[in-house]
């Protein structure tokens, strides 16, 4: 009888071990990784320390590239703002999305079409809260603002560009003030928008640390007006105009990004959060930027333009629990990338597939070492006039070309109807290899109508 109970206790026993155990380990599953989009507006192509820029000062977009993994063949889905915007949320080509170019800064106006669905709708039909933060510029009416778009939080201006103390639209009349939290306007006169960017981010981590967030932080730096903090200025001060004027903005938002680094380190949260970081496209070389400030570095062009210099733009992603840290990808990337990648990394199932991005994550993870990409398109507008380009390999040709270089490039052909480059021969884009290669032409001009006609 004793040898009976015995047995039955250690039985017992060894049932509630285990029962603790697996209750153990559901109560310590690890959580969803949190995940952070930094997009900058108008930062040139190689305006970085970690992108070779020798006279610029980034030490926090330089350290998500120490601690995270560095694009440099990396493309924007436009050359101007809302069309690229739009390509990063939904994970489509821009005209897929129905946002072919710019949506007006106008109120009342629409913008990106409602049944489009974000990535914020994605994370959070798996559980996330979402936030925007920053400049929005894909509509103006209300189905077609944040909180309808998947966002649960919203703080930020609805077009293009504000000043960032006044937070007024100047750039197209009649001026109006543009600043607005979840749809309603509000009032935060004299306050530095970029350090509100800060503030609200910081709060909305706060109240929704203990469930997996995902943050769009899209700042309005460094589009014009520059308005560089003093003390950079004065950095900066030897350096001819307009670079200075665009360093010290540079600068200045690099600090805000550090500050939103801290924070995340403060309360323990940087391993468990993916950081993707990437420009919306090329330096503005438009009169209200001074004619410029930003550099391309190697290539032509500049926003605006589907020559290199308005789409390859700065791209880094950082998680230090879980990628290799300090590493250089080469092969080819796209911002409608972004979303499959974060939602495989963070092993969510997408609520449909019709998208045009493609998973870098077995690029990121060692488990590729080709691009998934074989073809990568773009087009700007939908007329008959409207700029596009197909990039295949070494070969892109662009369509009704424009060039925003400033000033233009050197030797250089003028633009043309049709301009084929050999990127890996001719990374400057000054050579138009059309006439020499007529049957690459063909190809390219195909593929590009097959996908327009999608």
């Amino acid at each position: 009888m004793l040898i009976h109970k015995v047995v039955k206790s250690s039985i017992t026993n060894n049932i509630i071990a285990l029962l603790c155990f697996f209750f153990f380990l559901l109560g310590t599953e690890a959580k969803p990784p949190n995940v952070i989009i930094i997009l900058t507006d108008d930062q040139g192509s190689v305006d970085a320390g970690c992108y070779g820029s020798k006279d610029l000062i980034t030490p926090n977009i330089d350290s998500l590239a120490t601690r995270g993994i560095r694009f440099t063949q990396f493309y924007s889905a436009a050359p101007v703002c809302s069309p690229s915007r739009a390509g990063l949320l939904t994970g489509r080509y821009p005209i897929h999305a129905g946002v072919p170019g710019n949506t007006t800064s106008q109120k009342g106006k629409p913008g990106m079409p409602g049944e489009q669905i974000t990535i914020a709708e994605h994370f959070k039909a798996a559980g996330y809260k979402t936030a925007h933060i920053g400049k929005w510029h894909l509509g103006y009416i209300p189905e077609h603002m944040p909180n309808q778009q998947g966002f649960d939080y919203s703080f930020g201006h609805m077009g293009g560009c504000i000043d960032n103390y006044s937070h007024f639209f100047y750039w197209q009349g009649p001026n109006r003030h543009d600043l607005y939290r979840n749809g309603k306007e509000i009032f935060e006169d004299g306050k530095f928008f970029p350090d509100l960017m800060v503030r609200e981010t910081c709060e909305f981590i706060k109240n929704n640390q203990d469930s997996p967030f995902l943050i769009y932080f899209a700042l309005n730096t460094p589009h014009y007006p520059y308005q560089g903090e003093a003390h950079w200025l004065k950095q900066y001060k030897e350096l001819a105009m307009p670079r200075k004027l665009y360093n010290a903005f540079v600068s200045t938002q690099d600090a805000r990004i550090g500050s939103l680094l801290h924070y995340l380190d403060e309360v323990g949260l940087r391993n468990d959060t993916i950081i993707v970081f990437q420009s919306d496209h090329g330096h503005s070389t438009e009169e209200r930027a001074h004619f410029g400030g930003g550099n391309s570095g190697p290539y032509r062009g500049a926003k605006f333009s589907l020559y290199e210099g308005g789409i390859r733009v700065p791209a880094i992603i950082s998680w230090p629990s879980k990628l290799t840290e300090g590493k250089e990808i080469n092969q080819l990337a796209h911002s409608c990338d972004w979303l499959p990648t974060l939602a495989e990394l963070a092993n969510i199932k997408l609520i449909n597939n019709k998208i045009d991005g493609k998973s870098l994550a077995p690029l990121l993870l060692g488990k590729e070492n080709k691009s998934p990409h074989e073809i990568l398109h773009w087009q700007v507008g939908r007329n008959k006039n409207s700029q596009w380009a197909v990039r295949e390999g070494e070969w892109k040709l662009i369509g009704n070309v424009r060039d925003t270089s400033n000033p233009p490039a050197k030797n250089s052909a003028p633009p043309a109807k049709l301009f084929l480059s050999n990127l890996k021969k001719d990374p400057g884009e000054k050579q138009n290899f059309a006439k020499v290669f007529p049957q690459i032409v063909s190809r390219l001009m195909e593929a590009h109508e097959l996908e327009t006609n999608k």
